[in-house]
C-alpha cells in the first residue's frame, strides 16, 4: 500500500504554504536576517509543536513567520515544500497564503507575491507540478482591512485562482466578510473559506450563502448538522480534509475517531491535504498513509479521493486531463 500511495498522483486542495516552514529552513532564514529564535536547536522548536487547541497552533505559526522579511525568504519556503512534496508524489498544490501577516510585520505586499510567484513558476517548469494561488484573510482581523488588501493586491489579481477566509474560527463567522467576497466575486475570482473545523457546522451554510463558496476547508464538523450534509451531498461541494491537522489541533483525539469515513458513507465530495505540514506531523504521503493504517481503506478508495481532488483543482483543463489520465494509468 505505500508503494501504491507514492505512486499516486496526489492533489493538495488545502496547504498553507507559510506553514509548511520546517525549522531547520527557519534557522537558516533566522541567521541569514539576523532574528533571534526563542529556540536554542532545530530539535527544540520541533518540541515546541504540540498544541491543545488552534489557537495555541496559530501562536507559534506566526511567531515561526517573523523570519520572513525579504523576496528570497519566500521563494526560499515556497521552493522547499516544492520539492519536498514532489517528492511525495504530489503533482499538484492548491496554496493558501496569508498576506496581512506579513504586511502587519512590515513587509510589502510585493515582497510576498514576487518570491511566491517565483518559485510556482520555477517548479511548473522544472518540477512538473502545477500550483494554484489562494490569496487567504485572517478572519480574527478587520474585514475593512482584509478588503484593503484585496484592493492593494490589483496588480496580481489575474495571477491569483481564488481567495480565502482562515485563521481563528471561533466567534468570527463568515458573514463578517460578505463585502470583502463579494468584491472578490465581482473581480472574477473564486471563493474558498475555512469552516467548520472548530466552529460551529452552521459557518458552513453561511459560508455557502453569505460567501458563494466553491469549496470547504475542513468541514468535518457538518455531521453535527443533516441538512448541512445533505446540502453538501447534494451540491457536491468539496471538503478539503485535513485529518492529522484535525488530530494535532484536537478536533478529534485519535486518528481513528476522525469523521473521514463518515463523510464517505455520506456521499460527500472529501479530499486529503496536509494544512500545515511542519506543524502538524508531515506531508501528504504521510497523511494518505496514516489514513491507509487508521481506517484499512483500499486502493479504491485512495483512487477516489485523488479523482475529487483533481475534479476540484485550480488547474487548467489540459493539466487536468494529464492529472486524470495518470491517475488512470496507475
Amino acid at each position: 500500500m505505500h508503494d501504491f500511495l507514492r505512486a499516486l498522483p496526489k492533489v493538495e486542495l488545502h496547504l498553507h504554504i507559510e506553514g509548511s516552514l520546517e525549522p531547520e529552513l527557519m534557522f537558516v532564514l533566522a541567521q541569514r536576517n539576523g532574528i533571534e529564535l526563542p529556540y536554542a536547536t532545530v530539535q527544540e522548536a520541533k518540541d515546541a509543536y504540540h498544541f491543545s487547541d488552534l489557537k495555541g497552533f496559530l501562536n507559534l505559526y506566526f511567531q515561526g513567520m517573523n523570519v520572513l522579511r525579504h523576496e528570497e525568504d519566500f521563494y526560499d519556503l515556497a521552493m522547499d515544500y516544492f520539492k519536498r512534496a514532489r517528492g511525495e508524489g504530489v503533482v499538484h498544490i492548491d496554496m493558501h497564503f496569508d498576506p496581512q501577516a506579513h504586511l502587519q510585520r512590515g513587509v510589502p505586499l510585493e515582497v510576498v507575491m514576487t518570491g511566491l510567484l517565483k518559485a510556482k513558476q520555477e517548479a511548473e517548469d522544472t518540477l512538473d507540478l502545477s500550483i494554484g494561488m489562494i490569496m487567504a484573510f485572517l478572519r480574527d482581523r478587520p474585514a475593512e482591512e482584509a478588503l484593503h488588501v484585496l484592493e492593494q493586491a490589483a496588480p496580481y489579481w489575474k495571477l491569483l485562482d481564488a481567495v480565502g477566509l482562515d485563521s481563528a474560527e471561533q466567534n468570527n463567522p463568515p458573514a463578517k466578510f460578505v463585502d470583502v467576497f463579494q468584491r472578490a466575486k465581482q473581480l472574477g475570482l473564486v471563493r474558498v473559506a475555512h469552516a467548520g473545523e472548530e466552529g460551529p457546522a452552521d459557518y458552513i451554510k453561511e459560508a455557502l450563502d453569505l460567501l458563494g463558496v466553491q469549496r470547504i476547508d475542513h468541514g468535518v464538523r457538518c455531521l453535527e448538522n443533516a441538512e448541512v450534509v445533505e446540502r453538501l451531498r447534494s451540491e457536491q461541494i468539496v471538503l478539503t480534509v485535513c485529518p492529522l491537522s484535525n488530530v494535532s489541533l484536537k478536533v478529534v483525539e485519535e486518528l481513528r475517531d476522525h469523521p473521514l469515513p463518515k463523510l464517505l458513507e455520506k456521499g460527500l465530495k472529501v479530499t486529503i491535504s496536509s494544512d500545515d505540514p511542519a506543524y502538524f506531523g508531515g506531508g501528504m504521503l504521510t497523511n494518505h498513509t496514516a489514513c491507509a493504517e487508521a481506517f484499512g481503506w483500499d486502493e479504491a478508495v485512495f483512487r477516489q479521493i485523488t479523482r475529487n481532488a483533481i475534479d476540484e483543482a485550480f488547474i487548467t483543463e489540459t493539466r487536468r486531463g494529464e492529472l486524470l489520465n495518470r491517475l488512470a494509468a496507475l
